[in-house]
């Protein structure tokens, strides 16, 4: 079965344009929510948020849920300073230094949005000659407003006030050779895959073997996203995350990732060992990695629930930053979740 990538590129595009970092995720949601309905897959709004889609399938008693996240790094206004410049705070793992310079808009509570930009303060290298050399925290970057607003007053007349939330630009380009840039590839991109993945198999007419769940979860970026939802009969969580890609790593923006082990312990090894054989048997462009600086929604899910876990996903480089995938890596992701579910010998 051969992956969609028109229709899977498409929902990654339309899903990275609506700012969703975690506790902001409704829209993100209602959007892949409906993506699945119009598949004709039953999908609804968990309480906690998420979106679960129930693909079906003959075996209950040995089910698979796969999970992706929809949640994204992003800020929040912890002060309104006096000159109108707002002072914030990171959720989840923005850095400082990935933001710097970089577009963004405030969200208030009202449903008004405006722009702003995340700048060093005092940031004209005419008047402060120390910019350069000044130690970025998130006491000296702020989000300077593109509105006449120039006094504390005149930013909450706008109905800005603390708690706002501050989401940055994902700036989306994919690229003639197939490079997917954009900020929030982590997740959006395996969320785009599943969807696409959902689609594969109602335009195949197959029936899974075994019962197909997927869940987008959206605390994912603060630790909890996999926590509290596993349907009855459910043996595995099978997380689809982005791959890791740098120093001393084998995984590349065109491979499929397969994660040993990361912060939270090793991932399951028959399955791994499964995996690494229908990667081998599809000739697909593959890698196996220890992430020591990685968790996952599986690490929740094997601490909640009596499951095997395994994780795999595209590589995606710079995470947390502005990421780097490859189409390459989209659909090698594909194929092995496919391989995985449909090859006779493993959908038992």
């Amino acid at each position: 079965m051969e992956l969609d990538l028109t229709y899977t590129l498409d929902v990654l595009k339309e899903i990275l344009a609506i700012d969703s970092p975690t506790g902001f995720t409704r829209r993100a949601a209602e959007y892949a929510c409906a993506q699945f309905k119009a598949l004709g897959i039953d999908a609804h709004l968990t309480t906690k948020g998420g979106v679960f889609a129930d693909l079906g399938g003959e075996n209950d008693e040995n089910a698979i849920l796969l999970s992706a996240h929809i949640d994204t790094l992003g800020a929040m206004v912890a002060e309104i300073k006096a000159n109108g410049h707002l002072r914030v705070r990171n959720i989840g793992g923005l850095t400082h230094v990935n933001t710097e310079t970089e577009h963004c808009k405030v969200y208030t509570r009202d449903g008004r949005t405006y722009e702003g930009t995340f700048q060093l303060v005092d940031a004209s290298m005419h008047v402060n000659g120390s910019a350069g050399s000044t130690g970025r925290n998130w006491d000296n970057v702020e989000v300077v407003l593109d509105e006449i607003a120039a006094t504390a007053d005149e930013v909450r007349a706008l109905g800005i006030e603390n708690g706002c939330y501050v989401c940055a630009c994902p700036r989306t380009v994919i690229t003639e050779t197939g490079y997917i840039k954009s900020r929030f590839l982590d997740d959006k991109l395996s969320a785009a895959i599943l969807l696409g993945f959902a689609k594969a198999v109602v335009d195949s007419g197959i029936k899974p073997k075994r019962h197909i769940y997927i869940h987008f979860t959206v605390f994912e970026e603060v630790g909890h996203g996999a926590a509290g939802i596993c349907p009855p009969g459910v043996t595995e969580v099978f997380g689809v995350d982005m791959g890791c890609v740098g120093n001393g790593l084998a995984c590349t923006e065109r491979d499929v990732s397969i994660c040993a082990a990361d912060s939270s312990g090793p991932y399951d090894y028959e399955i791994n060992c499964a995996l690494v054989a229908l990667a081998k048997k599809h000739e697909l462009r593959y890698a196996v990695d220890y992430y020591p600086l990685y968790s996952s929604d599986c690490s929740v899910a094997v601490r909640e629930y009596d499951v095997r876990s395994a994780l795999i996903g595209a590589g995606v480089y710079a995470s947390h930053g502005y990421e780097r995938s490859h189409v390459d890596g989209v659909v090698n992701t594909f194929k092995l979740i496919w391989a995985y579910l449909f090859d006779d010998e493993q959908n038992m």
